[in-house]
């Protein structure tokens, strides 16, 4: 079961997922993001140190790391 995260402002669901990519310089970098649909990609929990919020003029999930 993916994580899922349910928007304040329009009430639609996302779920987590996560996926390698690769950088311009060659660098390969985790990256994580929400999708309306939970895919291939989707992870169950969320990542150590990290935290969801919302912005406030879209309604869109953002993952950031705790502070």
């Amino acid at each position: 079961m993916a994580y899922t995260v349910k928007s304040k402002k329009s009430g639609k669901t996302y779920h987590l997922h996560s996926k390698e990519v690769t950088l311009a310089g060659g660098r390969k970098q985790r990256i994580y993001y929400f999708a309306g649909a939970a895919g291939e990609n989707a992870l169950d929990a969320l990542p150590d140190g990290y935290e969801v919020t919302e912005n406030a003029r879209t309604g869109l999930p953002m993952l950031r790391k705790k502070r």
